[in-house]
């Protein structure tokens, strides 16, 4: 592929913004062209080849920002290739097991045709801002659950399905 790809979040308190940079690093290192924005900022996905859209879950909802993007640019979205990732357990289940996407996720693989979707653990700090994640922070279950090993071997192998699509493609002339 000789495009660019979108990583595209939504990120209250920036844990989600912090996959969405390792996912880019990832599929930069593969030898991708990727920009890397928050998903409230992007209006037109017509300089982007592919799109990689992560939200963090809360109270069991994906992000409103992630949400309100697939709606937008659900058109778009249908015509390139779609991997949707989630973060949000606070605890290490994400990294033992696979977790089945929230209701808001299931609705937009079904609306856009997403290739996949991953749900990551999550990290809550003390500086997290929010009534309820002050409340989960002191109450001890907040933490850093998220498993950067595993989010760059699913990135990986984003990077090798564009470029098996890229090598399926007849060439422009």
């Amino acid at each position: 592929m000789t495009g660019t790809v979108l990583v595209a979040f939504g990120s209250k308190n920036g844990a989600t913004a912090e996959i969405a940079q390792a996912v880019a690093q990832t599929l930069r290192k593969d030898g991708l062209t990727v920009e890397v924005r928050p998903a409230a900022d992007v209006s037109d996905l017509e300089p982007y080849d592919a799109v990689v859209i992560g939200g963090g879950l809360y109270a069991g909802r994906w992000h409103k920002d992630a949400r309100s993007f697939v709606r937008r640019q659900r058109r778009q979205l249908a015509c390139r290739p779609v991997w949707l990732f989630s973060s949000g357990p606070l605890d290490p289940s994400a990294s033992e097991r696979e977790i089945p996407p929230v209701p808001d996720v299931r609705r937009a693989l079904d609306r856009i045709g997403a290739v996949e979707h991953t749900t990551f653990g999550g990290c809550l700090r003390e500086s997290a801002r929010g009534r309820i994640a002050k409340m989960i922070v002191s109450s001890g279950k907040g933490g850093d659950y998220r498993d950067f090993t595993q989010i760059g071997d699913w990135s990986s192998r984003i990077a090798v399905q564009l470029a098996a699509e890229a090598a399926d493609r007849p060439e422009r002339r």
